[in-house]
């Protein structure tokens, strides 16, 4: 009776997905009527970007926060079945962390792939390609019975799951008029941190009527509705290919390696230590599951407030400034975990987790500003592959294996004191960085 309830209402659900999704066809925005002046010859039209938030930019950038919520759950549904996973499976936290590694691995040679090839085959593509590849996954979860070819899986899943970043960038940035973008990045970014705060829900309220792999089928089947009618909505977003390779001299900025170092941190803190986080509640502190699940989905509640809140003061405070607080204070929270103290954890917990989302949606507007048009789906690939090889990947096995030799605290410990060190290195970037300093092709995407 359960199951069948269950099923009417998934039913439910899908036929409300669809009749929003199709509706939002009528939300996306128009080619433009006329052209630029490098353009008038005719060869590309120019998308009219939107100027504000309002009607139907609003609608359309909370579909695109939706996509954005299914691509971030599709990895981080993995963190709240992870002690399911190592029960039935026997292994212990290290290999069980190695879920991880193997996806990041994924998710790196997929985010490189679609910042340097994203502009030329369509950025709105390659989020198709994103969410179908993701839900095809997850459909094959259920058919387990070893834990080898989850590790399989999870690559796979990875490789699907990276494209998105990448070309959503450029596609909010072609969408929408310059001066939206602190506003319009935070929003679309807060998706993620409410992610982050409902994927345990999702899990215990999964294991009511499901066992964990159904979890895993009912996700893929809700993405791969999304993906599929995505693919055929609106214009489409390419960048013109020149004749010298962009990368070359991309590498070469002292900015992306800043960057790059600072965002491992950034992403070790946050969602490394979100994928480890219920095994040392658990396995540690002997916490019982719902009660470790409960707490480590509210904690997240803050983060999705913060996240959007920190877009409306980029125009108003200094970015460098306000990646140094933020990290300085996630890496004094990350240390401060170690205390043992179940009350005091939960208030530690909620406010690491709140604080530490904000980094993201202010370093992608950084990002959008430092970088050009044609670069900033490249350099938005290398840098976030930097941060999740060595911050997402790494960082949950190196905990995991910290578990298993020592203790989780020390772990947890260590990265915090790396990531408080970690915030000077803002400072190495550029006088100018956080201005408007591309040089060539600051308007909207080309759009095809």
């Amino acid at each position: 009776m359960a199951l069948n309830s269950f099923s009417k209402s998934s039913f439910d659900l899908f036929r409300f997905l669809i009749g929003i999704i199709v509706v939002s066809a009528a939300l996306f925005p128009e080619k433009g009527a006329g052209q630029d002046a490098e353009n008038k010859a005719g060869s590309e039209n120019i998308m009219i970007p939107f100027e504000n938030l309002k009607g139907r930019a609003l609608f359309f950038l909370l579909f695109m926060w939706f996509l954005w919520f299914l691509s971030f759950t599709t990895r981080a549904i993995f963190s709240p079945v992870l002690p399911l996973i190592e029960d039935e499976f026997s292994i212990n936290h290290a290999t069980a962390g190695s879920l991880f590694a193997f996806m990041s691995i994924g998710y790196s040679i997929s985010l490189l792939a679609a910042g340097i090839l994203g502009g030329r085959i369509g950025y709105k593509k390659f989020i198709s390609f994103c969410l179908i590849g993701s839900a095809l996954v997850f459909l094959s979860i259920p058919f387990v019975t070893a834990f080898p070819p989850l590790r399989v899986l999870s690559f796979l899943l990875g490789m699907a799951a990276g494209i998105y970043l990448p070309s959503s960038i450029p596609l909010l940035t072609a969408y929408y008029h310059e001066k939206t973008w602190g506003r319009t990045i935070a929003i679309h970014d807060s998706a993620a941190s409410f992610s982050i705060f409902a994927s345990p829900f999702i899990c215990l309220g999964g294991l009511l009527f499901l066992p964990w792999r159904g979890i895993f089928g009912l996700l893929g089947a809700v993405t791969l509705v999304c993906g599929i009618v995505f693919l055929f909505l609106g214009p489409e977003v390419k960048i013109r290919k020149h004749g010298r390779n962009p990368l070359l001299s991309l590498v070469k900025r002292r900015s992306l390696w800043i960057m790059g170092v600072v965002w491992l941190f950034a992403a070790s803190s946050n969602m490394g230590l979100y994928f480890i986080f219920p095994l040392y509640l658990t396995k540690e502190l002997h916490i019982h599951l719902e009660s470790a699940q409960a707490i480590f989905g509210f904690s997240r509640l803050g983060g999705i407030g913060v996240a959007v809140a920190a877009g409306f003061f980029v125009d108003r405070l200094s970015l460098r400034k306000m990646i140094f607080f933020i990290l300085l204070l996630t890496g004094i929270l990350t240390l401060s975990l170690v205390y043992r103290d179940l009350q005091w954890l939960k208030v530690i917990l909620f406010l690491q987790a709140s604080i530490a989302v904000g980094f993201f949606p202010v370093a992608l507007v950084l990002l959008s500003r430092i970088f050009e048009r044609e670069l900033r789906g490249q350099a938005t690939g290398l840098i976030v592959t930097f941060g999740v090889i060595f911050g997402i990947g790494l960082g949950p096995y190196l905990l995991g294996l910290s578990g298993d030799l020592l203790s989780f605290r020390f772990g947890i410990g260590l990265l915090g004191i790396l990531t408080a060190l970690s915030s000077g290195l803002i400072f190495l970037l550029p006088e100018g960085a956080g201005k408007a300093l591309r040089e060539n092709g600051s308007g909207p995407g080309h759009c095809h």
